[in-house]
């Protein structure tokens, strides 16, 4: 039995269009993400056949840890995409969310633009990400590339934004930006909310 299981959508194929079709929804969810589910668990289970085996090696180990990062954190990163998504998101976050972007990020727009570009301008493949800093106990704004490259060492994804081609190219070509802006209208802020509240109190 695998490890880790593909999770049930908050919502039917449908829900998000305009801004996402019900083909790239279920393409990107029941094909993308359940190749990353799929990857996670065949890595896991070759590293305990290498260990059993007494096989474990430099070399082959070094391959096998960066291919289950890879698969486990776009595993990790699409199970929150999914929650962060609403067809009744939008608007703007209030609270102490809300108070946090104002005093980390110098207020809502700021941090939308910040955001926008981060997601729209991430080289090749990667996300943009709203995430908790811990250890200066802050929000910031990271860029992800790929699903685990260039991400601050023990920070909390609160938002996520996918940057993967495979996540807009069937319906807004190579004009990622105008797919990032359409994110904007699905966001489900009452689920950041949540995870901003479980991640400050275990800091």
């Amino acid at each position: 039995m695998g490890t880790y299981s593909l999770p049930d959508l908050p919502y039917d194929y449908s829900a998000l269009a305009p801004a996402i079709t019900p083909e790239i929804l279920e393409l990107h969810h029941n094909k993308h993400h359940a190749a990353y589910v799929k990857g996670a668990n065949d890595t896991l289970e070759q590293i305990a056949e290498a260990r059993d085996k007494d096989a474990i090696t430099p070399t082959g180990l070094v391959g096998l840890e960066k291919t289950y990062a890879f698969n486990l954190s776009g595993h990790v990163l699409h199970s929150i995409f999914w929650q962060n998504l609403s067809p009744d998101g939008g608007d703007r976050p209030d609270g102490a969310l809300a108070t946090a972007i104002d005093e980390h990020l110098g207020g809502f727009e700021a941090f939308k633009k910040q955001l926008t570009v981060a997601t729209s301008s991430v080289q090749g493949s990667g996300w943009g990400v709203l995430a908790w800093e811990p250890l200066g106990k802050r929000l910031v704004v990271e860029q992800v590339y790929d699903h685990h490259g260039n991400v601050g060492q023990g920070t909390t994804p609160l938002l996520v934004f996918d940057a993967w081609e495979h996540a807009y190219y069937l319906q807004y070509k190579n004009v990622r930006p105008d797919y990032v802006a359409k994110l904007w209208d699905l966001v489900n802020w009452t689920d950041v909310a949540a995870r901003y509240t479980t991640a400050t109190a275990a800091s």
